[in-house]
């Protein structure tokens, strides 16, 4: 087996490699197979950002040890169906003949094949028979995304039992750690300074040495805030303001009236996400579009909002569809604008053109949002920026803020850290029928979804002053060059930012419309009795019991001898209940 061509697997931009490394291996690669030949290893642990060629990196070994003669069998063992036919498809490409089809049932596959591709979840159902595999030849076993073989004890447990006897074992991942605290098999775990036992790599290439290298693009997050207001089953009307501080429950209603396709919401930042896809296609021709939904109904109605705003269709891609892997294939070799996908589309799926992003999914595990945001970081050349559109909600901007932040997955973790446990990614990668229902409640309407700019973050920082949809405030960034190396998105990202800023400054203010006393004491009395029924909605107390609380605490007359400045003290205090009792 010749290693000439695992070491010209295409780089992701072929013409300028990190560090002057084309046309074969990029650095970290090297240095990572120069690492492992050195040691040989019988189990070895790579993790690498989403996008920087962990494939290659691990076909390179492959190649290596048949050329020598230290294996006779290579095993791939993937998250999903999709990436088997992806893995054989990369194999292929450097001389390794690997059988994406193999099923259990076969026992056995043809001699025209060096190995197979298959699922964790294939491996759990009959691991006696991977196991007799393993043992009759020498095998390198590749674990794609590792971290899975923990989703379960009957998926850790049949890995080992089918694996234990390999003869190498390479796991991959570019996520590391888990929202759970179930041990990952063949992975090393070691005691940090406190006794917590930490998992431990042999190499690591994470994000931010990969983004100085230019291996991966840039990402720069939009996140959208707005005004929600929606009815529960209950008949309650509750409004609330997206980007502000809520409480544990309004702000999953929120969240969830903003991505409802009914309302404005959605429909404006997709709007928005289409006007960026087209800036960039300025410089990037074939730049393409993904929507991360969270169920069917709601990807369907995504894509007729597509084709809407563009005149064109969009590729919809579902988790029980036969024909998803042949959808992304051709969607990835075409110049179609978008496609939309439920969330099992957001890890492994390789469509390097992929550059703007809508984040349209309650899964908030940063788990899940890593793998997510690694759809669009894979970079073909120098200068392309990836662009994902979000709610401006606590968690994400979290997650978005420590985009270079590297974790290690963590055992012995008495309490949850926070974000970790808000659903579990096994979840997030099942077949979805129905929409979400957040928290405890059950299905509302939702009755107004407006969107506003609230901020851009990148590399840390924040830059905008909020804005209208379609404002030139907005357009500033939305209109930001599609091709920019990482400094000069920093640098024109604070450019625009003090733009605005001196232009907000220099304006007038405006003057507030003149309301007549009875219409602003009605308008107070109406907020008053909104945050009253969300208050009685999260704690259960009746609305009188809440508001003699509020009298109790702020002074002054039942609410309808009260004056303004009463009644706008009483929502000041409500509001400070709200975040306050919701740390």
């Amino acid at each position: 087996m010749s290693t000439f061509a695992a070491s010209h697997l295409s780089p992701s931009f072929p013409d300028r490699a990190a560090w002057g490394t084309a046309p074969k291996l990029r650095a970290w690669q090297q240095e990572a197979l120069d690492l492992y030949l050195r040691r040989e290893p019988r189990d070895f642990l790579a993790v690498a950002t989403p996008g920087a060629g962990k494939t290659t990196f691990a076909l390179r070994i492959a190649s290596e040890l048949l050329s020598r003669g230290l294996i006779r069998a290579v095993t791939i063992v993937t998250p999903t169906e999709h990436l088997k036919q992806q893995w054989a498809d990369a194999a292929s490409r450097v001389g390794i003949a690997i059988d994406p089809e193999f099923k259990n049932s076969q026992g056995a596959t043809s001699r025209d094949y060096v190995g197979v591709a298959v699922t964790y979840a294939q491996i759990s159902m009959h691991p006696a028979l991977h196991r007799a595999r393993t043992e009759a030849r020498k095998t390198l076993v590749i674990f794609d995304e590792i971290h899975h073989a923990g989703d379960a004890k009957s998926w850790g447990d049949g890995v080992r039992e089918a694996f234990e006897p390999a003869t190498r074992r390479l796991a991959l991942t570019g996520t590391p750690f888990r929202s759970d605290v179930n041990p990952i098999p063949f992975v090393t775990y070691a005691e940090d300074g406190e006794g917590v036992r930490r998992s431990v790599s042999d190499y690591s290439y994470g994000y931010g040495p990969a983004l100085a290298d230019g291996v991966v693009r840039p990402v720069i997050f939009l996140a959208y805030a707005g005004e929600m207001r929606w009815r529960t089953r209950a008949g309650d009307e509750i409004a609330a303001t997206l980007g502000t501080p809520l409480t544990k429950d309004q702000l999953g209603q929120a969240w969830k009236a903003a991505l409802d396709p009914k309302g404005d919401w959605i429909r404006q930042v997709l709007h928005a996400a289409d006007r960026r896809l087209t800036e960039v296609r300025r410089g990037v021709p074939d730049a393409g579009g993904l929507v991360i939904a969270t169920d069917h109904e709601t990807a369907r109605a995504y894509a007729r909002h597509i084709r809407t705003i563009t005149g064109e269709g969009a590729t919809v891609v579902l988790s029980d569809d036969p024909d998803a892997s042949k959808k992304i294939k051709q969607f990835s070799a075409s110049q179609d604008r978008w496609l939309v996908a439920v969330r099992m589309v957001s890890e492994g799926v390789d469509i390097p053109r992929l550059a703007v992003g809508v984040y349209a999914t309650s899964t908030s595990t940063p788990l899940f949002f890593a793998q997510a945001v690694g759809r669009f970081v894979r970079a073909r050349k120098r200068g392309e920026t990836a662009s994902v559109f979000l709610p401006s909600v606590p968690t994400l901007m979290g997650l978005a803020g420590e985009m270079e932040a590297e974790r290690d997955h963590v055992l012995d973790r008495k309490p949850p850290e926070d974000g970790l446990d808000d659903f579990l990614l096994d979840d997030a990668q099942r077949k979805k029928d129905n929409p979400d229902v957040v928290g405890d409640e059950l299905p509302f309407e939702t009755l107004e979804a407006v969107a506003t700019f609230d901020r851009v973050l990148f590399d840390g920082g924040e830059f905008g002053t909020g804005a209208e949809p379609g404002s030139p405030e907005e357009e500033d960034f939305i209109g930001l060059p599609g091709l920019l190396e990482p400094d000069q998105v920093r640098t024109l990202l604070s450019k625009r930012q003090s733009d605005q800023l001196k232009a907000k400054r220099a304006a007038p203010e405006p003057k507030e419309p003149q309301v007549a006393p009875h219409e602003l004491i009605a308008n107070l009395r109406r907020e008053l009795n909104t945050l009253v029924g969300a208050w009685n909605h999260r704690t259960g107390q009746p609305h009188g019991v809440i508001h003699a609380e509020l009298r109790r605490a702020c002074g002054g007359p039942a609410i309808a001898q009260a004056t303004a400045e009463q009644v706008q003290e009483r929502i000041d205090k409500i509001r400070q209940w709200a975040v306050q009792r919701s740390r």
